[in-house]
């Protein structure tokens, strides 16, 4: 079964007054790639939340987003006295050094900063967010996974459908290819016929003989053919693997390519070398695929 390797999943949970929001985007790459966005404090978590996220995903680059609101207690704020009464002393001091006899009152001075002290959340905060942070990282990648394996169902589909054209493509390449040898017999023997009518000369037909065998030899394509056609019948099986083994895939593709490669530079027919140029087609369509296949 392919998964694709472009994906979104998000979760969300709430419990004893903590909501933690997990959200997942995922894009090709040829190895595993993790970045991780968060909140003050949960940065130590990263190490726990990639091995999670490595039990599902294999390969691409991977962003996680994670928001932690936690309900707050009233000892979450503080005010720092000490600040406030700073302020307060230098103020007085300005109003009477600028003669200003209305003295600021208490709700101006609590919109200055670091009045109040909030409470910043700690390694030991994160580490008791953890269990119901890891349950919806868990529930964001299944559905991760649900919308890559979709992706991936289509994929193999439009994979298949290539695949099936090479196929139909190699046939036409296959009856095409005893016609060559023939219409190059027929060539050569008319053209040293007509040499020998006007020169005067004979020719040994071992000679013709002998031209033709190492045409025919110099232009065999069925080992390219046989080859080729073994390439597809492995990537039809890899496809229907039950892991996707999209680097399976991409090997097999390059051999596939270097396979019509050949069949077109030995081929020496126009005919044979139009069916080459749609099998190169499709496989490059196929390549495109298959980068981004986990």
């Amino acid at each position: 079964m392919l998964l694709s390797m472009t994906g979104f999943g998000e979760a969300h949970r709430q419990a004893d007054g903590v909501g933690v929001s997990v959200e997942l985007r995922t894009v090709n790459n040829r190895s595993f790639k993790l970045t991780v966005k968060c909140g003050e404090g949960y940065s130590a978590l990263e190490s726990e939340i990639e091995n999670v996220v490595r039990s599902h995903v294999r390969r691409g680059t991977l962003q996680v987003t994670l928001r932690v609101d936690r309900t707050k207690a009233s000892d979450d704020f503080q005010l720092n006295v000490a600040v406030l009464s700073s302020y307060r002393r230098q103020l007085d001091a300005l109003g009477q050094q600028w003669h200003e006899p209305d003295p600021v009152g208490l709700a101006a001075l609590l919109q200055l900063p670091g009045i109040v002290s909030e409470h910043v959340t700690t390694a030991e905060d994160a580490e008791r967010d953890w269990p119901l942070i890891k349950q919806t990282l868990i529930a964001a990648l299944e559905n991760l996974a649900k919308m890559r394996t979709d992706e991936g169902r289509a994929m193999a589909a439009d994979l298949k459908a290539n695949c099936d054209l090479i196929a139909g493509e190699l046939t036409h390449v296959e009856k095409r290819a005893p016609d060559v040898v023939a219409q190059y017999r027929t060539r050569l023997t008319d053209r040293v016929a007509k040499i020998m009518n006007e020169f005067q000369v004979t020719l040994n037909a071992a000679d013709l003989i002998r031209e033709v065998s190492l045409f025919a030899d110099r232009s065999d394509i069925s080992e390219e053919i046989v080859r080729l056609r073994s390439h597809l019948r492995q990537f039809d099986q890899i496809v229907g693997l039950e892991e996707s083994s999209g680097r399976k895939l991409e090997f097999l593709t390059q051999e596939m390519f270097r396979e019509a490669n050949t069949i077109g530079s030995k081929a020496n027919d126009t005919t044979i070398v139009g069916h080459v140029i749609d099998i190169k087609a499709a496989i490059e369509r196929i390549k495109e695929m298959i980068a981004n296949v986990e």
